[in-house]
């Protein structure tokens, strides 16, 4: 499934948080969305999941409106996992996984074989079926953030919406975790820190400061040592992975007196 966010601007008491964001993510690609702190990422993938609507513009999955369908229907065509999930209830993370089946369900309706199976493959894909039983509460944070992953992949949905997905992994979960959603087939829209994991795994990305599309494209062509002084302060040592061959980026500070090596 496509997804297109054209000309898109969200205004919060009066402040320009996005403005005129277009973005493409093709069926199937894995898209990551990069820029610092406060740059406006997660207000954008907000809109993308219908949590929040924009002030202007459209978010649109193979052409139709995504704010203009049902909250059924929505919730069926786009998963979510928020950067921030609050649980106020002890669930077990079977439990939590079952949630991602709403969607298909009728009101009132009993859960189905094709309900447990969904789950079931939801978690052993996110390596969690031994966490089926344990209190979500009393997880680790990258067991909870597997298992909120597989509540997602539960879901079924065409398009997955990730706000910083490696948050609380430790470096091997990371690793796992992008190949993992990239394999589901599903257009994916994903806000990341890290710019190695994005170099590493994202087919496009998209640069956002302060609320704008500042470069678009593949990483090698998105991510260079100009780019990356003017938008992170950093500079970068651009180096080849041993074994892979991916670009990877070594990075230091930038000189006080400005971004000239």
């Amino acid at each position: 499934m496509n997804v297109d966010i054209d000309d898109l601007t969200v205004t919060v008491h009066g402040a320009r948080l996005v403005k005129d964001v277009s973005l493409h993510a093709g069926s199937g690609r894995l898209v990551g969305l990069v820029g610092p702190n406060g740059s406006g990422k997660s207000t954008l993938l907000r809109c993308a999941y219908r949590a929040l609507r924009p002030s202007a513009g459209t978010v649109r999955l193979d052409g139709d409106d995504l704010h203009a369908l049902s909250q059924r229907e929505g919730a069926r065509r786009v998963a979510a996992l928020p950067q921030e999930t609050v649980g106020e209830f002890d669930f077990t993370a079977g439990e939590v996984v079952a949630m991602g089946r709403l969607p298909h369900q009728r009101a009132a309706a009993r859960t189905t074989a094709d309900d447990r199976a969904a789950c079931r493959a939801a978690l052993d894909a996110v390596g969690a079926a031994h966490l089926a039983d344990r209190g979500f509460l009393s997880l680790s944070g990258g067991e909870k953030q597997r298992v909120l992953i597989a509540r997602a992949l539960a879901q079924r949905p065409r398009v997955l919406v990730l706000d910083e997905p490696t948050n609380h992994l430790d470096i091997a979960q990371q690793l796992e975790v992008l190949p993992l959603v990239r394999a589901s087939g599903l257009t994916v829209l994903t806000a990341l820190h890290d710019l190695n994991l994005a170099a590493a795994y994202c087919d496009v990305l998209y640069v956002i400061e302060r609320g704008r599309i500042v470069a678009d494209g593949p990483p090698p062509k998105v991510l260079t040592d100009d780019l990356l002084a003017e938008v992170f302060g950093v500079r970068a040592h651009r180096v080849r992975h041993p074994a892979s061959g991916a670009m990877q980026l070594l990075f230091d500070r930038l000189p006080s007196d400005g971004p000239t090596p």
